[in-house]
């Protein structure tokens, strides 16, 4: 199955990669490491690269057993073989000791995160909120005056940011022209059905939305949506771009060794929900930043205090709708908590995206990916265990 499905990602644009088909199977394969082939994209730029170190520790895959989502044993190497990897790297005490490379995908290679990108949106928030730059208790209409009459006005940062407004954005519906499907066209992601009027760009989507389901703050709901308006209101307090802000802010600090891009909206907005291209390696030094106080490359990127709070979600918030695979899971600050009480957090992408930390260990694992399906709720409860297998053996 991989040799097959690699020989195809490595061999070149496929034929027929339209809007309609870039993101699913088999074409993701080659358009998750292209995106700014066929999309317009802004660059996140790097600095100096700052080294990561190599250590060579024996650790062998294929001797690593854990328990599957079935509660069987199963074997790491061939979890990773049946799983669409593109890219896998696994960081302890802050140096590489397993990088694995696929679908030819290398260590320059820069590759669509989707939902990862969210925690990096949020690392900004917090960057800037410490800064004084950006109250969270502020609302969207306060940063963003063209979205008073929008159901988001009155919503504050911080509800942004944990996934608590009230909102009605459905993100699990399979309507074209509701919710996320809806988003998919206004950023220029999907084409618009025949004979419908959608809006065009960000903005106007969101500007667009009315509907309230419930009072703002009282329950988790995951809607990508959340993070496109946080994105829009860093850029009014900031009167910047994303891709600049990340760049100043966290991927020069943090010596990213490769520039990355955002893919940007028919208005040129960057897409802060999902369109961050990056590699697999900086995506690591990202991870460092959490498991290691916010720190990275000898200085302070993110505030500590940033970092601890985002361990400690409320599961009191979390619906049991999310309990059925994190039966003890919360949410903070755009990173899912595994389980409260315990030392890992995950930012995770749909066609299999992972960055998994666990501080408690100075453990960093990411995986990327270009799975058939969007969620496959199986292989990421195998890829967590395997995470977690891999952080406890090297200890």
């Amino acid at each position: 199955m991989l040799g097959q499905t690699d020989s195809a990602g490595a061999a070149g644009r496929p034929a027929d990669l339209s809007l309609a088909n870039w993101d699913r199977a088999p074409n993701n394969r080659w358009a998750y490491q292209h995106i700014a082939e066929f999309l317009p994209t802004a660059t996140v730029a790097r600095g100096t690269p700052a080294p990561l170190p190599v250590a060579g520790t024996g650790l062998d895959l294929a001797a690593l057993a854990f328990t599957d989502h079935r509660g069987e044993r199963a074997n790491a190497a061939a979890v990773l073989d049946a799983s669409w990897t593109d890219g896998f790297l696994v960081l302890h005490r802050g140096r590489v000791v397993h990088e694995d490379y696929r679908n030819g995908m290398g260590p320059g290679s820069v590759h669509l995160t989707q939902s990862v990108s969210k925690s990096v949106i949020a690392a900004l928030a917090g960057i800037l909120h410490h800064r004084g730059d950006f109250p969270l208790e502020r609302t969207v209409a306060a940063y963003v005056p063209q979205f008073s009459a929008s159901a988001y006005r009155d919503v504050t940062m911080r509800q942004l940011l944990d996934m608590t407004s009230g909102v009605d954005f459905p993100e699990d519906v399979a309507d074209p022209v509701s919710g996320i499907g809806l988003m998919d066209i206004a950023v220029g992601w999907k084409p618009a059905p025949p004979g419908t009027a959608c809006p065009r760009g960000v903005r106007q989507l969101v500007a667009s939305l009315r509907a309230v389901s419930r009072p703002h703050g009282e329950q988790f709901e995951y809607r990508s949506m959340e993070t496109e308006v946080l994105g829009l209101c860093i850029e009014a307090a900031m009167r910047g771009t994303l891709p600049d802000l990340v760049s100043e802010l966290i991927w020069r600090p943090m010596g990213a060794g490769e520039d990355a891009s955002f893919g940007l909206d028919p208005e040129g907005y960057a897409i802060a929900d999902g369109g961050l291209s990056a590699s697999l390696r900086d995506l690591g030094r990202f991870g460092l930043i959490y498991a290691r106080g916010g720190a990275a490359n000898g200085r302070q990127v993110v505030p500590e205090a940033w970092v601890t709070e985002t361990r400690q979600g409320d599961a009191g918030r979390f619906p049991a709708r999310y309990r059925t695979h994190r039966p003890r899971g919360a949410y903070r600050n755009q990173f899912w908590i595994a389980e409260q009480g315990r030392p890992v957090i995950l930012a995770l992408g749909v066609y299999g995206q992972m960055i998994y930390i666990d501080h408690e260990r100075d453990f960093v694992g990411v995986k990327l990916s270009t799975w058939p399906h969007a969620i496959d709720h199986a292989m990421r409860i195998d890829m967590q265990a395997l995470m977690g297998a891999l952080a406890n053996a090297l200890g």
